[in-house]
């Protein structure tokens, strides 16, 4: 496995793959890597010859009282736990790497549509920041495919959105969300959870559910059942963001007639902001 720091390397190393005519898979990631990130790249392994995980802590999409100077860097573990999986380059840049000149770009790609709401609502700029560090490295790795976690379900979305509206040419994948034994989603953000409020994070999972299930029974008083899902997570201890209920292709508001709908839920228990979601066919 290699670990390439500059863009150069790195398009020199895919054409050479290229010219072998080779599929090239991208794993976009932040680093500090658990389970979960493991299952994209072994789909990104399945699904393509080479496969490259970005490890790149991207400081555009942090707002300003977030944990960008706190998020965990662990690019050591990181690097011996994916040489383990197969993976063939690790693309590790620097901040100036990325963004030439410091982080005040005159560029920057926003799906407005998809930004505004939820996750965006209380983090504005977030999705922007999301949006041009995936174009920026979806133009320097031009893979075939890249995949994400269906965890960040609205990150999914507006990438979707981007790579279409934009014809890139590329395979965007949703992988399935990897769980904890009691129903947790993973992510890098656990780590911040005391033990006490460890064995409260999987009520957010929970809510979900019985949402979901009510929904599967045939409720359709969508404010009553996100109404229950936020008092619930409340119960529990967080500190609720949202509880939603929404169409999963285009995360608008249901109408009643949908035969798939998506329920939503994101709040603070402590340090951690956790994020879930749980899909549900009527």
């Amino acid at each position: 496995m290699h670990i390439i720091n500059n863009i150069t390397e790195l398009r020199a190393q895919v054409r050479a793959w290229r010219d072998a005519r080779e599929e090239v898979g991208l794993v976009p990631t932040m680093g500090n890597l658990h389970g979960g990130h493991m299952t994209l790249v072994d789909e990104a392994r399945e699904r393509s010859d080479r496969v490259v995980v970005s490890i790149f802590v991207n400081p555009t999409q942090f707002g300003p009282e977030e944990d960008f100077d706190a998020y965990p860097r662990t690019l050591e573990s990181d690097c011996e736990q994916l040489a383990g999986a197969g993976v063939d380059v690790v693309f590790a840049p620097t901040v100036e790497e990325m963004y030439p000149g410091g982080g005040g770009l005159s560029t920057v790609v926003d799906v407005p549509a998809l930004s505004g709401i939820l996750c965006g609502a209380t983090r504005p700029g977030h999705f922007q920041g999301v949006a041009t560090v995936v174009a920026k490295l979806l133009n320097v790795v031009a893979p075939d495919m890249a995949v994400f976690g269906r965890k960040d379900y609205q990150q999914l979305m507006v990438i979707r959105r981007m790579a279409r509206d934009l014809n890139m040419p590329v395979q965007i994948v949703g992988a399935p969300v990897a769980r904890e034994s009691d129903g947790l989603a993973m992510s890098s953000r656990n780590v911040y959870l005391g033990e006490d409020e460890r064995a409260r994070a999987p009520a957010l999972n929970r809510a979900l559910r019985d949402a979901a299930a009510r929904l599967a029974a045939g409720e359709r008083d969508f404010a009553a059942i996100e109404a229950a899902g936020s008092e619930a997570i409340a119960e529990a201890g967080f500190r609720p963001d949202y509880f939603r209920i929404r169409r999963p292709g285009d995360l608008g508001d249901p109408t009643g007639s949908e035969e798939e709908l998506i329920v939503l839920g994101a709040g603070w228990l402590g340090r951690a902001r956790l994020i879930d979601n749980v899909a549900v066919r009527l």
